[in-house]
């Protein structure tokens, strides 16, 4: 039924306005029934009368806006006389009625009983408090108690004992309780309720806003809030996280805060609180902070294993309670999986694993073979390659469990309710799955923490495959890195040798360091250490086309100064090359080197350097030092001379060759490298493999930056009783005296039975000496690993080898040299040059 327009329906009940129509000249022109029920007087009795009649309080400022008449709003307080004569207190409000000119032509005046409007309108406050969808709440701080509204009990429930008050409210108004916090009387009885209580709600896994407000369980957080909302009488907000398992959804609160005044006073009467309850934006946020964290911990190294342990770790246990990762069996051996969803019958191997407690559930130890039974969820999730969500709904689950997770006694001990498991893809290829459960005492998993489980496995499959693709192309830097170094040095007599080459520590670029060791005539040996600038394949193969060059200008005999003028113009030419083939990425090639060669005999050391680093020696005495050498410019640059620096060291001196990256590992200068370098020296053990060890530990750190070549010589003298040299004149009948002077050598070295083929040798080379040579011409044998036979003279002309004609009368020496010896040589020398030939020696 409809209303009038001064009636209004509230509850089944309905109440007449009171209201009046006065004129400009504040006479009553319209009367209403609800007037007339108000004050008694019939219309007749009070229309064209002033409306002053019917004011008590007439001459009262509250009444001034009436009595005037002004053009304008107003409201307030007014004393009415009723028919009777008794006094009628009501609120009154007046509302111009304007004409088209904007005057004021009549005013409507309504009236509400002061005291029973006041009272219907608490009412109305308490329904809305009651009934509120929000959880409400009020702190008097005269009593310090609570009033809170039934949703704020956790859906009506009872609100724990004691601290917290207030109740639902019934149909014909709020019931409220109310109790002192600070009551002692029954205190003991409360607190075991309330304990109880807590038990109760936190087997049953939830939280409502009554239980922070109860002073067992509120934190300090919270209490501070409030106490500082009534301090300071400004609004504040505070979150609340209520207690809960780690792979659960938590209890979340906002409260807003703010101070209730007096209005009449103004001063403070209480806090005024609303509860939201965030718990789903909690757990968004709770899910997007383990998807940001993913970021920073799966994929921190290139190491499959790593990082597929990384991810369970993550998972356990604010995801999960239990994470296992099996990753395809061809994976694990370093071959490339299958492309597409994998094969039901592919083999899987245990990777990682991860439980909240750190006791495995299932009998598969990390490294084993695993088998899932075709319909369990990783068998389905590897067939299909989409995650599959598997509960304790589905009729097989309890099955699957028992043959997966809970195999062991373990396993059985667990109540496992909830299952995902989401297969690793990555390019196409299917790499493993991942399986997370949940048992009791954690929520189920639902839609969104499917779409976050294939978002964190996405990252992991990311970052498996490349490190997997790392490991491959790493591996294959390295071998073709050294292959191109020598595997194994062949024992010399001039020097002891060992050596060691450490690859960058990170990353799948290899380094261009290398070094060698090569036999020279002589017994004497070239020791050579060299760094091609920069990283990668483009490196390892200038790398390998230096130490190419440098092992055939080596057999060439050539000076060190020598070999590193070639070896600079090789390199100009090489970079030339790449210039004119506009090649990609081949930029220019430069390079550091260092080349030594060491006699035995005369114990000098010739060294000349390319850039690069200077050696250090370890003399007998235990004095360490870095050798001083003429400065060169490096490989590549070319134009530049190099120049040569000898020095005689003592036998058993301790030489050390290294690249940059020993002595600057640790991002220190060069000097501060090389006083560490000495005193790890001064440390060196008789074995020179301990000592390499020894130096490696002092200098490096766990993964170096850069490459690292250390070669360690310790070096060897032939002493008179194997070395026998003469003086002799230009004069062909010297050469028989030559020839009787090696046999009586070779007789007192028990050598006698070679004795013919070096009295051959003698007399060629000798005969060619003084035909082509100048003097002075000198004759030495070395005895050695080999028997070693060498003519000097002052000519730089060199023999060449020639294969005589049968009606040539000479031409046939060097051809017979060659024949009868092992090999044979010529090399020069600041004075001229010297051809050697070198023999086996007879067995004993």
């Amino acid at each position: 039924m409809a209303t009038s327009p001064t009636e209004t329906r509230h509850s089944g009940w309905s109440i007449d306005v009171p209201m009046a129509i006065i004129s400009v000249g504040g006479k009553v022109t319209g009367w209403s029934e609800g007037a007339r029920q108000l004050l008694g007087y019939g219309a007749s009795e009070v229309v064209g009368h002033p409306v002053s009649d019917l004011l008590i309080n007439k001459d009262s400022p509250e009444v001034a806006g009436l009595c005037l008449i002004e053009a304008r709003e107003w409201s307030g307080a007014a004393a009415l006389r009723h028919r009777d004569g008794h006094r009628v207190d009501v609120n009154l409000h007046l509302q111009p009625s304007l004409g088209d000119d904007g005057t004021a032509r009549t005013f409507v005046v309504t009236a509400t009983a002061g005291a029973a409007e006041a009272a219907y309108d608490r009412l109305m406050v308490e329904w809305a408090f009651a009934q509120s969808s929000v959880a409400l709440s009020t702190y008097t701080t005269t009593s310090r108690t609570w009033q809170v509204n039934a949703v704020a009990h956790g859906g009506g429930q009872p609100p724990p004992t004691g601290h917290v008050t207030g109740g639902p409210a019934g149909d014909e108004g709020a019931q409220t309780a109310a109790g002192h916090v600070g009551a002692a009387e029954g205190r003991a009885a409360e607190d075991r309720a309330a304990e109880d209580g807590q038990r109760q709600v936190a087997e049953a896994g939830t939280w409502s806003y009554a239980d922070l407000l109860d002073g067992d369980r509120a934190d300090e957080g919270f209490l501070q809030c409030v106490r500082r909302v009534a301090e300071e009488s400004r609004p504040m907000r505070y979150e609340h996280l209520a207690p809960a398992a780690p792979s659960a959804h938590r209890r979340a609160w906002t409260i807003e805060m703010w101070p209730v005044r007096n209005p009449d006073t103004g001063r403070l009467a209480g806090v005024g609180a609303a509860a939201f309850d965030s718990s789903e934006q909690e757990a968004a946020r709770q899910r997007l902070a383990l998807l940001n964290e993913s970021g920073a911990r799966i994929g921190t190294t290139l190491n499959v294993t790593r990082t597929v342990q990384e991810l369970a770790s993550l998972a356990v246990p604010r995801f999960a309670d239990s994470v296992s990762v099996d990753l395809v069996d061809t994976l694990t051996r370093g071959m490339d999986p299958s492309p597409g969803p994998a094969d039901a019958a592919v083999v899987l191997r245990r990777v990682a694993h991860q439980s909240a407690d750190g006791v495995p559930e299932a009998d598969t130890e990390i490294g084993e073979a695993v088998g899932h039974p075709p319909l369990s969820p990783p068998a389905r999730a590897l067939t299909t390659g989409r995650t599959v969500l598997c509960g304790a709904e589905d009729p097989d689950f309890p099955r699957w469990v028992a043959a997966g997770l809970g195999r062991s006694a373990r396993g059985q001990e667990r109540r496992f309710h909830s299952i995902m498991a989401t297969p690793l893809r990555a390019r196409g290829s299917t790499l493993g799955v991942a399986v997370f459960a949940r048992m009791e005492g954690s929520k189920h998993y639902e839609q969104d923490d499917l779409i976050l489980a294939e978002a964190l496995v996405s990252r992991a499959a990311g970052s498996v495959d490349n490190a997997r693709r790392f490991s491959r192309e790493r591996a294959n830097a390295l071998t073709l890195q050294r292959s191109l170094l020598p595997r194994q040095v062949p024992e010399q007599a001039a020097v002891e040798v060992a050596h060691r080459y450490l690859p960058i520590g990170r990353g799948a670029e290899v380094g261009g360091d290398w070094f060698d060791v090569v036999p020279l005539s002589g017994t004497r040996v070239a020791l050579v250490v060299g760094d091609v600038v920069g990283h990668g394949i483009h490196a390892s193969a200038a790398m390998g086309r230096l130490r190419t060059a440098v092992r055939t200008l080596a057999g060439v005999d050539l000076p060190p100064d020598e070999l590193l003028t070639h070896l600079d113009e090789l390199i100009t030419h090489l970079t030339s090359d790449n210039d004119v083939r506009n090649e990609p990425d081949a930029g220019e090639i430069g390079a550091t080197c260092l080349y030594a060669v060491y006699d035995p005999v005369s114990r000098i050391c010739t060294l000349a350097s390319a850039g690069h680093v200077p050696p250090t020696v370890l003399l007998p005495d235990g004095t360490a030092s870095v050798v001083r050498l003429a400065p060169g410019p490096l490989l590549g640059v070319g134009g530049l001379p190099f120049e040569s620096t000898e020095l005689e060291l003592p036998e058993g001196s301790l030489l050390s060759f290294y690249t940059d990256g020993l002595i600057e590992a640790r991002g220190q200068d060069l000097g501060v490298g090389l006083e560490r370098l000495r005193g790890a020296l001064a440390s060196a053990v008789p074995s020179l493999d301990g000592t390499c060890d020894i130096i490696l530990k002092a200098l490096l750190p766990e993964s170096p930056a850069d490459d690292v070549a250390l070669l360690l010589v310790r070096t060897r003298a032939l002493h008179t009783d194997q070395v026998a040299a003469w003086s002799l004149p230009s004069d062909p009948a010297i050469v028989a005296d030559a020839r009787a002077q090696a046999s009586r050598q070779l007789a007192i070295w028990g050598l006698a039975d070679a004795a013919s083929v070096t009295e051959l040798v003698v007399s060629e080379l000798v005969t060619n000496a003084i035909r082509y040579g100048d003097a002075p011409i000198g004759l030495r044998l070395i005895r050695d690993r080999t028997l070693i036979c060498e003519v000097s003279d002052a000519s730089s002309t060199s023999p060449h080898l020639r294969h005589a004609r049968t009606d040539d009368e000479g031409g046939r020496g060097l051809d017979m040299v060659s024949q009868l010896t092992q090999g044979w040589g010529t090399r020069q020398t600041p004075t001229g040059k010297t051809i050697w030939a070198e023999q086996r020696l007879p067995a004993d």
